[in-house]
């Protein structure tokens, strides 16, 4: 069971679920004017497991127009400078390039916060299990119940924005034996 909440935008999105050890096969797309907002997937672990793998992608990462980012730079200088340093800041508006898109990554489990990825890299790969994790994250036992991943979308600068989420558990191995 997936559920989704959107908080303050609606946008398109896909939901595959090719093979019983895929919680979570998702694909959207967000715009600027979802900036500063969050978008969480949940998934129910129906059975306790080894580990807890994350596969995250956005693209595009930069604005590459620059005239769109002088545009976006003056407006935020505008808006935040104070009138005795914008002269001088303004100016020097390239120093603020590149402009980038930031999705960020957090993981819940049922009882605990279990960390927070808050990597500028487009492209992640992340576990969490119960002796180690991805920086960042929290390591403890893969406990059944009803999960979260919450994507934080702290600046869509470009007029779109693609992303991939990809999780999927990975289960204690059976004893060949059984118990005797």
């Amino acid at each position: 069971m997936i559920r989704v909440w959107e908080r303050y935008h609606t946008f398109p999105f896909t939901v595959r679920r090719p093979n019983p050890q895929m919680l979570i096969d998702v694909k959207g797309q967000v715009n600027s004017s979802c900036s500063r907002s969050h978008i969480t997937y949940s998934f129910d672990l129906c059975q306790s497991g080894r580990q807890v793998n994350i596969r995250f992608k956005y693209d595009p990462k930069r604005l590459e127009s620059l005239d769109q980012a002088k545009t976006l730079i003056s407006e935020s200088l505008e808006k935040y400078s104070t009138s005795e340093h914008y002269p001088s800041t303004a100016a020097n508006w390239q120093s603020f390039l590149p402009l980038t898109n930031l999705i960020t990554i957090s993981v819940d489990d049922p009882n605990h916060h279990r960390g927070a990825g808050h990597r500028h890299d487009p492209q992640q790969q992340l576990f969490l299990s119960e002796h180690q994790s991805s920086p960042g994250f929290v390591s403890g036992p893969i406990v059944a119940g009803m999960w979260k991943v919450t994507l934080s979308l702290h600046s869509i600068i470009t007029e779109t924005c693609s992303y991939e989420l990809q999780v999927w558990s990975e289960q204690e191995e059976l004893n060949a034996l059984g118990s005797l």
